[in-house]
């Protein structure tokens, strides 16, 4: 059955590059042209299969590091050739070489097979031309679309198992790729690959959760736009500090099943709220800024830090605290043009930006930027010299150690594993250089007026047997400092919720259209947590998930957090459950198309 629809999905990509050179072929009736079309055929095809080849070369490597046949990962970070070819080159050197050797290899077998012929071309005559050229079109395009049914073939049409990784292989890494560059014309409409609401109950059931029914959501106009009275009452509203902890997710806090590899976060948990039962939106650090510092929804559509309707006038935490006299700063070890965060961050309130130029001697600058240790020294200098303004601050601090090729300065930690150059090493020297800094900081006299939120923006590797692997979604969150007293939260959270819950915190009551959960107002209703993986979408409550997939067909599933295994149930699903998990994804697609996730408009308190 696999090997079947594996053939099918070839096919699908071959008829797909010879639609052009056939549907020119009519080039054939006229006199003189037809040298030209074959010489067009010819390298079209060969550059096609060189293609093909290159990018089936490079899966296994792309495989080992994503468990995912290459997809729209594989395109966004051509746009970064500089740090792609120095993670390849220190990570991956070997598949680096043994592919670009054998492309090549594979170019002069290709040239030589097709190689065109130097004797007189023998062509139809125009009738027997005309009779059938309509009906090869017809063969090939209907082996593009390769069914009869409502929507043409698409990635989902192969799952065909439980297991996102065996699915992924069923079909080819051309095609792999060639989908999502066409899905990139639709990012507006992304959501709909699921299926569509009518705007009303779309509205109605995204915010019908326990926590949203507080709120007054009054403006026609801005329908999630609402006041945000803060919980806790204070008579001078604090700092807020954001360490977002780079690829950093449950895998590595052995209080949360993972490798003892986070010995300084564990003993900060004993100071802080501690979330017990917190998951990430996705899997890319873009989509962890969009969620903690945004608030914001996950979508199948590019992450909005890269989306053009979201580079101004788009609400974050930054453009809530500027407006209220905060100095606004974003601190990053690495270039800050990477991902396009710099532009979505200066265009969204953020006044600041700190990356890697501004950092004075750094111990080691690798393929990523200045370590984590200069990272955190040079953000401790930040917030004493803005202590010592008197100035309110937010600042957003992005570490980056724990990426490819996992580069560090020797000597700082005792290894957990040999060799050095492993994520597991490198998530441990992260960890050790953010104690440092918190031990600094709870010297400082800031620290009586900052609230600290440390979180992962993902999970590294996020692979599995499951169709959506839960298990590595999971995140490790903490908020610590000034007079936070110890707690741990069991509650079902998503990474959307923690903008509002440090707002009310904080002391600071605003007017924004994020919809996430203030946990200081509601921490005992059941939670959710709002998942996208590749082409899937899935809304979490509790133990059961539902899983929208790309056809617009939805499945049930149980997830067992002890065993982490995701079972899919064999109860279809309802129509309202699958209109709840549709609204909730429809919902930030329509706040972005229509510009509509802004916080300039004024709302008063009620």
């Amino acid at each position: 059955m696999i090997f079947l629809q594996g053939i099918r999905a070839d096919l699908i990509l071959l008829c797909i590059w010879s639609a052009i050179p056939v549907l020119l072929s009519l080039c054939w009736a006229r006199p003189g042209l037809q040298h030209s079309w074959f010489r067009f055929s010819y390298w079209w095809c060969l550059t096609g299969l060189i293609l093909i080849a290159f990018i089936e070369l490079s899966t296994p490597a792309f495989i080992q590091q994503y468990d995912i046949r290459p997809n729209r990962l594989y395109i966004e970070y051509l746009k970064y050739p500089k740090e792609v070819f120095s993670t390849l080159w220190h990570g991956f050197r070997l598949p680096l070489v043994a592919g670009t050797v054998l492309t090549v290899a594979a170019a002069l077998l290709l040239h030589r097979a097709l190689r065109l012929p130097k004797h007189t071309l023998q062509v139809w005559p125009l009738r027997q031309h005309l009779l059938l050229w309509p009906l090869v079109v017809f063969m090939v395009f209907a082996g593009i679309r390769s069914t009869t049914a409502h929507r043409p073939a698409n990635p989902a049409l192969f799952a065909i198992t439980s297991d996102a990784m065996v699915n992924s292989l069923v079909i080819n890494s051309g095609y792999s790729v060639l989908f999502a560059l066409y899905n990139l014309k639709h990012e507006a409409r992304s959501s709909e690959i699921y299926g569509k609401l009518p705007e009303t109950q779309m509205l109605n059931l995204s915010l019908n959760w326990p926590w949203l029914q507080q709120y007054d959501f009054n403006n026609a106009e801005y329908p999630t736009l609402h006041w945000q009275q803060a919980v806790k009452q204070r008579n001078k509203p604090l700092n807020i500090v954001i360490v977002l902890m780079e690829s950093q997710g449950a895998t590595f806090v052995e209080s949360l099943g993972g490798a003892p590899v986070t010995p300084e976060l564990e003993q900060l948990k004993q100071q802080g709220i501690w979330f017990d039962n917190l998951y990430a939106t996705g899997t890319r650090s873009v989509r962890g800024i969009e969620a903690v510092v945004a608030g914001f929804m996950p979508t199948p559509a590019q992450s909005t830090v890269k989306l053009s309707n979201s580079q101004q006038g788009f609400t974050t935490l930054a453009s809530i605290l500027k407006k209220q006299g905060y100095h606004t700063q974003f601190i990053y070890g690495g270039e800050a043009h990477f991902d396009n965060m710099r532009s979505f961050f200066t265009g969204n309130g953020f006044q600041e930006i700190v990356d890697l130029p501004k950092i004075s001697n750094p111990v080691l600058v690798g393929s990523w930027g200045a370590s984590d240790e200069d990272l955190f020294r040079t953000a401790h200098q930040q917030l004493l010299a803005l202590h010592q303004q008197q100035q309110p601050f937010f600042s957003l601090i992005f570490s980056s150690s724990n990426h490819e090729p996992f580069e560090f300065p020797d000597g700082r930690i005792s290894l957990y594993q040999e060799p050095k150059n492993t994520a597991y090493n490198a998530v441990k020297y992260a960890d050790w250089s953010m104690g440092r800094f918190f031990e600094q900081a709870m010297k400082s006299p800031y620290w009586q007026d900052t609230l600290f939120l440390v979180v992962a923006d993902h999970d590294n590797r996020v692979y599995g047997s499951n169709l959506i692997p839960v298990e590595k979604f999971r995140i490790p969150g903490l908020i610590l400092g000034a007079d936070t007293q110890p707690e741990i939260l069991t509650t079902l959270s998503s990474q959307i919720d923690l903008a509002p819950t440090l707002l009310s915190m904080a002391g600071i009551s605003s007017c924004h259209p994020m919809t996430g959960r203030d946990l200081l107002l509601d921490s005992t209703s059941s939670g959710r947590a709002l998942i996208q993986f590749d082409n899937l979408f899935a809304l979490m409550t509790e133990d059961k998930l539902t899983i929208l997939k790309p056809d617009g067909k939805a499945v049930s599933a149980n997830y067992n957090r002890e065993h982490q295994q995701l079972t899919l149930s064999e109860e279809a699903v309802s129509p309202l459950q699958q209109q709840q998990a549709l609204a909730q994804v429809q919902l930030p697609s329509y706040l972005y198309r229509e510009r509509k996730y802004n916080d300039d408009i004024p709302c008063e308190s009620p």
